[in-house]
């Protein structure tokens, strides 16, 4: 998964293989193998195929292997320019903490709200949105690259 992430191909070739091997794993197939493909359409800019590839994944929501289809599918809407629907994919997160309690997927929903708030023009959540992402983050090296990102775009919101 994460040299999908990574946009490497090689990794869909050895999910597919997996595939092959054991093609009664459902979640394998319905779950991790499109997640893969989806993670890999939204590393070349393909958000619609991302999202066509996320739709098996949707039965077997919320869960803990789906979580990343989850955010994913949360991703694809933010590069579509889809700012509610993105809203929607990370509040699942969000409102399901108890699926994976010490998943990254928890605090960087909150940050995907933000955006996805922003993007729909609707400033006041994603202020708040943002704001809950740096309560989780308060004790985080102030340079990591992500939280000085966030900070940035906060700074950027209209009043």
């Amino acid at each position: 998964m994460t040299a999908a992430i990574a946009g490497e191909r090689e990794a869909l070739r050895a999910l597919d293989e997996f595939s092959k091997n054991a093609p009664e794993d459902t979640l394998l197939n319905f779950v991790d193998i499109p997640t893969a493909k989806a993670a890999l359409a939204l590393h070349e800019g393909k958000p619609v195929e991302a999202l066509d590839a996320l739709k098996p994944a949707l039965r077997y929501e919320p869960s803990y292997r789906s979580l990343l289809a989850i955010y994913l599918r949360g991703q694809a809407y933010l590069q579509a320019k889809s700012g509610m629907e993105a809203a929607v994919e990370f509040q699942k997160i969000v409102s399901h903490r108890g699926v994976a309690l010490r998943s990254t997927l928890y605090p960087l929903s909150y940050l995907g709200l933000a955006r996805a708030y922003a993007a729909a023009g609707d400033p006041a959540k994603a202020r708040k949105a943002y704001d809950d992402f740096f309560a989780i983050w308060k004790e985080a090296d102030p340079d990591i690259p992500i939280l000085m990102q966030a900070r940035a775009e906060y700074s950027k919101l209209p009043s």
